[in-house]
Formats: C-alpha cells, structure tokens, sequence
C-alpha cells in the first residue's frame, strides 16, 4: 500500500477512485511525562517522550487510513492530510487525524 501526501503518483495512472478514507487516534498524556516535559520547558530542549507519543498516534490514525483503503480494494492512497490537536478540560488529549483519498494505481 502506498500512502502519499501528493494528488498523484508520477508516472502512474489512477484508475479507480475509492472514496476518502479517515483515521483517528486519541492519546492521553502522562502525569510523570507532562512534569519532566514542564522542566525540560524551563531548562530548553526536546521532549523525546512527547515525540515518540506524537510519531505513535501518526502511525496509528495511518495504518486506520490504510486499513479502510484495502477494504474498498485499494492499492494506494493520495493527498493525505494530517491534523494534530490538543482535546479534553486541560489539553491532556492528543488526538491525531488523518485523511486522504483512496485509489487503485495501475501497476503499482
């Protein structure tokens, strides 16, 4: 399955068009993670722990998208869109959209 932010594969035709396809995930923050990232925010840096909480939630609203387009009979899907928010009282949600078009590409 190829997943790709363009409209189009170079040098590929679409035959099909499936539909849109969405994923979505929804990931809580931790309370340790959230006081080391508050101090790492005071002193500067990066917070490989929020890193590796946002790359995980990505790849898990793309393997939803991914999943949906085989079930249509897709082989690909095209002009995907990302979205990151933050949800619940405090922000402690991170929640991860992803959306894009599924197709069949001929040869691929």
């Amino acid at each position: 399955m190829l997943l790709t932010t363009t409209n189009n594969i170079e040098g590929k035709r679409i035959v099909t068009y499936h539909g849109i396809v969405s994923g979505e995930t929804i990931i809580g923050a931790n309370i340790i993670r959230d006081l080391f990232t508050g101090i790492r925010d005071i002193v500067g840096g990066r917070s490989n722990a929020y890193e590796e909480v946002l790359k995980e939630a990505k790849d898990a609203a793309l393997r939803e998208i991914e999943e949906a387009a085989r079930a249509k009979g897709a082989n690909a899907v095209i002009a995907i869109d990302l979205d990151y928010e933050t949800v619940g009282s405090s922000g402690s949600m991170l929640m991860v959209t992803a959306a894009g078009t599924a197709v069949t590409i001929e040869n691929l």
